[in-house]
């Protein structure tokens, strides 16, 4: 059993040790508190039509998440209704789930060392993906890359969506972080 008191993950202690000084160094910060650090990643799959007719869809999609992410997923529901749609006020459409701490890490180091080589066709992520303040998202289009994932035990693959928020100010800082965290950018 894991012992979660002592436990650090690889890429805290990567980021601890390493990349402070080298991001320190690279944009001449003068207070550590300056150097851009993860603030929390969110994972989001949006069941869609599927959902819509078959209810069990979302709760599928939840346990699939809550396996990825280590930890339990929230079902999100529609707010408003759209008859075009067939959709009704609080149906449940997709799942999330936010991750910080050490989750946040252990996720990020599987996401780039294990699930994206898995890929098919993978050339790396796009550099442009920034949204202008320091954060990153990007899309997976099937979540069976996860080894978490038991492929003979799934009803319907899931394209979710990553959120990587940072305490960078700018998307170059943002960048070079999550590069010395050895993100395959492709640009």
């Amino acid at each position: 059993m894991l012992d979660t008191a002592n436990y650090t993950p690889r890429l805290q202690t990567q980021f601890r040790d390493e990349i402070k000084a080298k991001l320190k160094e690279e944009f001449g910060y003068t207070n550590d508190m300056m150097i851009p650090r993860l603030d929390k990643i969110v994972l989001n799959i949006g069941c869609g039509a599927e959902a819509v007719r078959d209810s069990k869809k979302a709760k599928s999609a939840q346990d699939d998440l809550s396996t990825i992410a280590g930890q339990k997923a929230v079902v999100t529901k529609a707010k408003n209704s759209i008859a075009g749609f067939r959709v009704r006020e609080d149906m449940p459409l997709g799942t999330k789930v936010t991750l910080r701490g050490a989750r946040m890490y252990d996720f990020l180091d599987r996401l780039i060392t294990v699930a994206m080589p898995r890929i098919r066709d993978f050339r790396g992520v796009s550099g442009k993906s920034f949204d202008g303040r320091g954060n990153y998202a990007f899309g997976i289009k099937e979540h069976i890359v996860f080894p978490e994932i038991n492929f003979d035990k799934i009803d319907e693959s899931w394209g979710m969506d990553v959120i990587i928020a940072t305490t960078a100010k700018t998307d170059a800082e943002a960048k070079a972080l999550l590069k010395h965290f050895n993100m395959p950018f492709n640009s």
